[in-house]
């Protein structure tokens, strides 16, 4: 009776749009919900500066070069946010970082496609960033209040990034032959896998209907992606290329735009650790996490010490 009481209680603020900060009391799944997507968009940020961080020596230029690396600076800071806004629902950071070697945790399937020509780098940050805002804006009103407020900011800068990577395909799409075919190239690998970032349809998703409930989600997974779709379908016409989707026109009767089917085959191989980059990515970050280690040993020390001198004086 009185857990029925502390739900009503808990579902009545979600209901209110009052906020639920760390130390109330939230049922246990609300809890084990929240540090799956936290830790998981955590691990996205992480694993996802691998993919453009192999591109910041070979940028075309050094003012490329310096807006890159800036970007994936960004990128590691939003997972550092997320990092420490799972620490308040009780996740170690160094369980949420066992979670994703051992492969317990997963991580956006986008990042498991490589990165081939410097004109993936405008694709990745007009679609994949893209993607990535339609879910992110909507989590800046998340019910957890720690993660609401950590969504603020990147949300910001993801935007950047996502105007950033419209304006490098932008100019190859003016540019020589060459150029645009890259730029056209870049589209055509990155659409499919950046529509697959939304999740399962909605039919397919397990944990939907409770996100909604708790106001974790504002909108399903088909709602984001048809969003997506309607943007990206009027932006590429300023670019004079397409979308290789011969499926793709707009629907007077709906207002939308309708489009081809997802490769479900190809999204789940991916989400189960058998996508082109899986091995690669993973190696990557286990590789950082161990030649790393001297220094949070370091930092530790170090705070012990300057802890025993406080207490000295």
């Amino acid at each position: 009776m009185e857990n029925h009481n502390l739900e009503t209680r808990f579902q009545n603020k979600i209901d209110q749009e009052i906020k639920i900060e760390p130390r109330d009391w939230m049922p246990d799944a609300y809890r084990k919900t929240n540090i799956r997507q936290i830790s998981q968009h955590a691990h996205s940020e992480i694993v996802g500066m691998l993919p453009e961080g192999n591109w910041i020596s070979r940028a075309p230029s050094l003012k490329r070069k310096a807006i890159l690396l800036a970007k994936v600076q960004d990128e590691a800071g939003h997972g550092l946010y997320l990092y420490a806004a799972a620490e308040t629902l009780g996740q170690s950071r160094e369980q949420m970082i066992e979670d994703l070697h051992s492969g317990r945790a997963k991580y956006s399937s986008i990042f498991n496609y490589p990165t081939l020509t410097w004109a993936d780098m405008g694709a990745i940050g007009w679609l994949v960033d893209g993607a990535a805002i339609m879910n992110q804006v909507m989590l800046t009103r998340t019910s957890y209040g720690p993660y609401a407020r950590a969504m603020v900011r990147i949300c910001k800068e993801e935007s950047f990034h996502q105007r950033q990577g419209f304006e490098v395909l932008l100019v190859l799409s003016k540019g020589s032959e060459a150029q645009k075919a890259m730029c056209q190239d870049a589209i055509n690998r990155w659409w499919w896998p950046a529509l697959m970032m939304f999740g399962p349809r909605d039919s397919e998703s397990t944990n939907s209907d409770m996100s909604m409930k708790w106001k974790i989600k504002r909108k399903s997974n088909d709602e984001l992606r048809q969003q997506f779709v309607d943007m990206i379908a009027e932006q590429v016409k300023l670019l004079n290329m397409t979308l290789p989707d011969a499926q793709l026109r707009y629907n007077e009767n709906t207002k939308h735009y309708d489009f081809g089917e997802i490769n479900w085959d190809e999204f789940w191989q991916v989400v189960k650790g058998n996508g082109p980059c899986n091995k690669e990515r993973l190696a990557a970050r286990k590789k950082a996490w161990e030649e790393g280690r001297w220094v949070r040993e370091a930092a530790t020390a170090y705070a012990a010490k300057q802890k025993q001198k406080q207490k000295a004086a």
